[in-house]
């Protein structure tokens, strides 16, 4: 299963394929792209975070190796995509984050109709840590909600490389 997620424009697959293999292979890390669709790659590597922490060092470097692709997520547990399942998914997460750790929640949506706001309130109240903090966290919730799956991931802000905010 996946363990990648990365977004693109849907009118440029061809070079987004091109540039997730080619950028992955940069920084020796075998991928393969496990489904490619409506903007939206889910791929297979060895370890998602180094990677995606590693491609951040290359574009602040080089933006302009990343022209395709917008968002490289990493991802460590799927669902379903109904609340109850991804409740238990962020319950099961939560646990990485420390007492202290100030932390927050991201959301991303692709072909779904659910709510954020709601999305954001329910998933929150399984969380049993106090310290939300939504400009400076050390932990991030990412929930990425893909048709009628949902996956889930616990990051630092490092371990998320969004093109558009470098």
């Amino acid at each position: 299963m996946a363990n990648l997620i990365v977004t693109f424009d849907p009118t440029k697959e061809e070079s987004a394929k091109k540039e997730i293999l080619e950028r992955l292979s940069s920084i020796k890390e075998t991928a393969k792209i496990d489904k490619i669709e409506d903007g939206l790659a889910e791929v297979s590597v060895k370890d998602a975070k180094k990677a995606v922490s590693d491609l951040k060092k290359l574009a602040l470097k080089d933006k302009g190796k990343f022209t395709s692709t917008f968002t490289w997520i990493p991802v460590e547990k799927w669902g379903k995509a109904d609340i109850k399942d991804m409740q238990k998914l962020v319950k099961e997460i939560q646990v990485g984050i420390a007492a202290k750790d100030k932390w927050k929640m991201e959301i991303g949506k692709h072909r779904s109709d659910l709510h954020e706001r709601e999305m954001i309130m329910k998933l929150t109240e399984v969380i049993e840590k106090p310290n939300v903090d939504l400009k400076n966290p050390e932990k991030i919730i990412r929930v990425e909600v893909i048709g009628n799956k949902s996956a889930v991931s616990l990051l630092k802000p490092d371990e998320i490389l969004s093109i558009a905010k470098l």
